[in-house]
């Protein structure tokens, strides 16, 4: 089972009225593909990897402490995916807020991690690991107006994929700060998209060591009006590195989003075939 399997897979959606951008990369073997992977598209919360990996950079300097209590304020609250808008407590740790961003995407605890550290840092560290596209716009908002970003985030499948790829080689800003990152993204609690046909044990310890005969997953998702975006890594005989995203205009209606779902799983099943086997077949 080939990489470009994958890509056959992804042009496949060609025919459905939405873009399907996929990249996949071979850890250890150096195989990389891609399927408009240079287009730039909102990637909706697949992009809060790229603020975890800076609270992780930081941890490591020591510039963040992870027992450091952070206030949740006001504007930090934003409904939607999370927890913490229906909890009462007001104060979290930075270690707190990160497994909280990287489990259940919640979208306070973006937000104040993103005011302690700040979207120019976030951009200094893309820039620092060559993700030339993917950009932290604005905060998460429930009601975007005219006078601030259009969406949260953009990027393109390449660079969330080299993101990834640059944890899983230990080369992030340090191999402490990618295995911390890789930690929190195994915490991810929806595997609704490529890994949705991957059979896995989202439990099963060990990670990031392979299972003498399964996979491990570790990702990352975003879900917006008209995105779905999977950004993460599985772990079997090979270790492959991928994003995927899929974007389509919002008057389209349910019947794209389901088609979108289901050809990011498609890539998803293909990529855990890729995984299984040691070398390209």
């Amino acid at each position: 089972m080939s990489l470009a399997q994958v890509a056959a897979a992804a042009r496949r959606s060609a025919a459905l009225p939405l873009t399907l951008a996929v990249a996949a990369v071979d850890i250890d073997g150096g195989e990389t593909v891609g399927v408009d992977e240079h287009t730039v598209l909102p990637v909706a919360s697949a992009s809060k990897l790229l603020l975890l990996a800076e609270v992780s950079r930081r941890l490591d300097t020591g510039e963040l402490l992870a027992d450091r209590t952070v206030e949740i304020l006001a504007e930090d609250v934003a409904q939607g995916t999370g927890l913490l808008h229906r909890m009462s407590g007001r104060g979290w740790t930075v270690e707190d807020l990160a497994w909280l961003t990287a489990s259940v995407s919640d979208n306070s605890a973006t937000n104040a991690l993103l005011r302690l550290v700040g979207r120019e840092s976030t951009a200094r560290l893309a820039e620092q690991l060559g993700l030339e596209r993917l950009t932290l716009h604005d905060k998460v908002r429930d009601i975007r107006g005219p006078d601030v970003p259009p969406v949260f985030a953009t990027g393109t499948a390449k660079d969330l994929a080299r993101l990834v790829t640059h944890a899983v080689r230990g080369t992030m800003s340090s191999p402490a700060a990618s295995a911390r990152l890789l930690h929190w993204m195994r915490a991810n609690t929806d595997h609704g998209l490529v890994p949705a046909l991957v059979d896995h044990d989202p439990y099963a310890p060990g990670f990031p060591d392979p299972l003498p005969d399964g996979l491990l997953v570790a990702n990352k998702t975003g879900t917006d009006t008209g995105v779905r975006a999977d950004a993460g890594v599985i772990v079997g005989a090979r270790r492959l590195a991928y994003a995927v995203v899929a974007h389509w205009e919002q008057a389209l209606g349910p019947s794209t989003e389901r088609a979108a779902v289901q050809a990011i799983r498609d890539v998803g099943r293909i990529l855990a075939a890729c995984a299984r086997r040691r070398t390209a077949v």
